[in-house]
């Protein structure tokens, strides 16, 4: 008997192998989507990032250098210790930096 080709609606694997393809192919769609808002997204952030950095640096204040006060060459030795307590003090509140401070005391310890 020869194989006969069966008309009309495709049978119980042909209904099968077409789901599958169709949900194959419906979920490499939905993740290049997915994937490409993702990137879309982290791009705008990455950008949004970058725009309030810029905006932060334009309105910061330019930094001050302070310059610590020469103390006279010849002082007593109270005022020397009152001296290194303000010095101590500009340091803590970070008026001065360690630099700064330990060139301003070897001025007054010199």
């Amino acid at each position: 008997m020869p194989l006969m080709r069966r008309m009309g609606r495709p049978g119980l694997i042909g209904m099968a192998a077409r789901t599958a393809v169709v949900a194959g192919t419906a979920a490499a769609v939905s993740g290049n989507v997915a994937r490409r808002q993702q990137k879309r997204a982290q791009d705008d952030y990455e950008q949004h990032q970058y725009e309030l950095q810029e905006e932060a640096a334009a309105m910061a204040p330019a930094p001050v250098a302070a310059v610590p006060q020469a103390a006279p060459a010849a002082a007593p030795a109270g005022d020397v210790v009152s001296q290194l307590q303000a010095l101590a003090s500009l340091k803590a509140q970070g008026v001065l930096s360690d630099a700064e401070f330990d060139a301003a005391k070897a001025k007054l310890l010199a």
